[in-house]
């Protein structure tokens, strides 16, 4: 019964989301205040309706109801719950559901915090969001219904994918999602304006806290993938330019590019035509995301389905949306003239610079990505692009946007002298290239990726304190001390996001110059070093877990004759899907990780073990803390909530 009524509140859910995309278009244009009006209910519907529908699944999960088709495919009793709650997610039509679920909270949210939106705007975003629920809604019900049922269930089901049964995977999904959906309300405001002809700072203002919050879902999603590949899948990196990786990860470059391009729309009303286009290849970035994930001609070990027919829906979803959009983009571009201008030397000019090194880099990892469909399209040749393409040809942006940082965010508005900007930088640059001397004078025998790594970072870092600082002014140091202290969290947001990415700056390149591997064959009770450690296999056992088989090792690692930890990596078959994970055990630490996996036994009764010393691991992690922690702060400061300080703008827009 609970089913049926999670399938019929789907149902309804569509039947609203055409209501909400129809009538509030058609009042806006008309200017009928009670069609338009339909926008806000009809959005707090949709999201109570696929509630209704989530809670549903969830429950038939929860209590292992095999008579679901989707149940049986993706669970099982012995399964610990966090992963029969994380399997409703943890497949195709279960994290399309999520997925819908999290466009209508976004579309019940414009509702509740869009009320000094002007009527017409609030109308035709809400309408906009409508139309993607619409598409959403029907590729869920027609090509992937979650709540098919079996006519004759079996017993049990066939259990999770082994992969997935992890907790950073739980939590990975729904945070990328947030972020993927989230640009949906961007999409929905450039498209809103776009109709209107009006794109003011008022627009600019408004579009940011919703880009923002989809940048710091994103941020923190693509950082708990990056960490679970780092332990769960025992090789050691964090990063390997999979195609699914990259699917979250170009949109998170092209939103960062349009929060900064929206600061210039916002404050000099200017690049209004490319930061409305970046609002619209944000959310197409995310449905490129979707296909990739979904449609399975691009192989990854993340891939939620390979099914060609759910990727042609996806691929009419994104040619309506995206078509449509540039369309309008294209008729439209001769009203969004630019108000501000401003000289080659200041710091719109900068953002500008920002923006283009942003987007050609999500361009390079774009053209890696979907090249070897290209070349077996075309040619029938199978390519395969790795990480020396996407890091030789990626890298050099990253190096360049964070030099150019420190010094862009020093300019000030319209017009600006580099000399001057860079006058409380200069102590700034002879640190940075100190450390880099640094590093280089204690490392022997290695490439100056370490010491350049550290160079830019400091850089950055040190840059964006630099930058606080400076905006105290002038004065006896207890008066700037007292200003410091009470700059706008804005201010803030922004110095802890750009020095986030200095931390993770450093942490990439301390992973890549000078991470050590050590494998070998090591019998039970032997010891061997490992980058001024000592390692020693104590014993090797079999361990009965819920669902799976372990071999689970113990091993002593121990520094000067103290033994400072006793870890125990894994490798685990899961015997319903017979297929073997790993499970690394890891020493963490601020400066290091003990990284240690157990392999397959040798013929001679030793075990194959793999060790890694890992300088700085955890700065990766913590730089992604800082950058989403950063863009929290900033999203909480009172001048970038939802339509706060634009009231000016909340008058009703002229007619067309």
């Amino acid at each position: 019964m609970i089913v049926e009524l999670g399938h019929f509140a789907l149902v309804l859910a569509l039947a609203v989301a055409v209501v909400q995309s129809t009538l509030p278009l058609v009042g806006a244009q008309k200017r009928w205040g009670g069609w338009m009006a339909v926008a806000e209910p009809a959005a707090m519907v949709q999201l109570l309706l696929v509630a209704v529908a989530f809670g549903a699944l969830t429950w038939a999960f929860v209590t292992s109801d095999f008579s679901l088709r989707l149940v049986v495919l993706n669970s099982h009793t012995d399964k610990p719950m966090l992963y029969k709650i994380s399997g409703v997610w943890g497949n195709h039509e279960g994290s399309l559901l999520l997925w819908v679920l999290i466009l209508a909270l976004f579309g019940a949210s414009a509702a509740i915090f869009g009320g000094n939106l002007p009527a017409t705007l609030r109308a035709r975003v809400l309408a906009v969001q409508g139309m993607i629920g619409v598409a959403f809604l029907s590729f869920l019900l027609f090509t992937s219904n979650p709540f098919l049922r079996l006519a004759q269930p079996p017993l049990n089901g066939e259990d999770l994918n082994p992969l997935l049964q992890d907790p950073g995977l739980a939590f990975h999904p729904p945070f990328l999602y947030l972020g993927y959906v989230g640009l949906s309300m961007a999409f929905s405001f450039a498209v809103a304006a776009l109709i209107e002809g009006r794109v003011d700072a008022a627009w600019g203002r408004w579009v940011r806290p919703w880009t923002l919050a989809a940048w710091i879902f994103l941020t923190i999603g693509i950082a708990l993938g990056s960490w679970w590949a780092y332990y769960e899948l025992g090789w050691g990196g964090f990063w390997f330019w999979d195609p699914v990786e990259n699917a979250s990860f170009m949109p998170w470059l092209i939103g960062a590019a349009l929060l900064h391009s929206a600061i210039v729309v916002e404050k000099r009303e200017s690049l209004k035509a490319w930061t409305i286009l970046l609002a619209i290849l944000a959310f197409g970035f995310s449905l490129i995301g979707t296909f990739i994930v979904r449609s399975g001609v691009i192989t990854s070990v993340h891939s939620f389905a390979n099914d060609p027919e759910r990727g042609v829906f996806i691929l009419m979803i994104l040619a309506v949306f995206m078509g449509g959009a540039l369309t309008l983009f294209a008729a439209r571009a001769g009203t969004m003239e630019a108000k501000g201008v401003f000289s080659m030397v200041s710091r719109e000019s900068a953002l500008v610079a920002n923006n283009l090194l942003l987007s050609v880099a999500c361009f390079v990892v774009f053209i890696g990505t979907i090249w070897p469909l290209v070349a077996e399209l075309l040619w029938d040749r199978k390519l395969s692009v790795g990480a020396p393409f996407f890091d030789a040809a990626f890298s050099p942006f990253m190096v360049a946007l964070a030099a150019l940082l420190p010094i862009g965010a020093m300019m000030p508005w319209k017009r600006a002298q580099v000399g001057r900007a860079m006058q409380p930088l200069w102590g700034v640059l002879l640190l940075s290239l100190a450390l880099g001397a640094l590093v280089w004078a204690m490392q022997t025998g290695r490439s100056a990726l370490g010491p350049v790594g550290v160079i830019l970072g400091a850089w950055v870092i040190f840059g964006a304190a630099a930058d606080l600082w400076q905006r105290t002014g002038r004065g006896a140091l207890a008066a700037k001390l007292g200003r410091f202290t009470r700059l706008p969290r804005a201010d803030w947001g922004k110095a802890t996001a750009h020095a986030g990415l200095g931390v993770t700056i450093i942490g990439v390149a301390a992973m890549n110059a000078w991470a050590t591997e050590d494998i070998r064959v090591v019998q039970v009770g032997e010891s061997f070093p490992l980058q001024g450690y000592e390692v020693t296999l104590v014993s090797v056992n079999q361990v009965q877990g819920p669902n799976f088989i372990s071999t689970t090792a113990e091993m002593a690692l121990s520094r000067n004759g103290t033994q400072i930890a006793l870890l125990q990596p894994e490798k685990r078959v899961y015997p319903v899907q017979a297929m073997p994970t790993t499970e690394a055990a890891i020493d963490y630490g601020f400066l290091r990780d003990i990284y240690l996996v157990i392999g397959d036994p040798q013929e001679n009764g030793g075990w194959a073990v793999r060790a890694y010393w890992k300088p700085l691991a955890n700065w990766l992690w913590i730089g992604s803390g800082l950058m989403a922690l950063g863009g929290l702060l900033s999203l909480t400061d009172r001048r970038y909530r939802v339509a706060a300080g634009a009231r000016r703008g909340a008058a009703a827009v002229p007619a067309e």
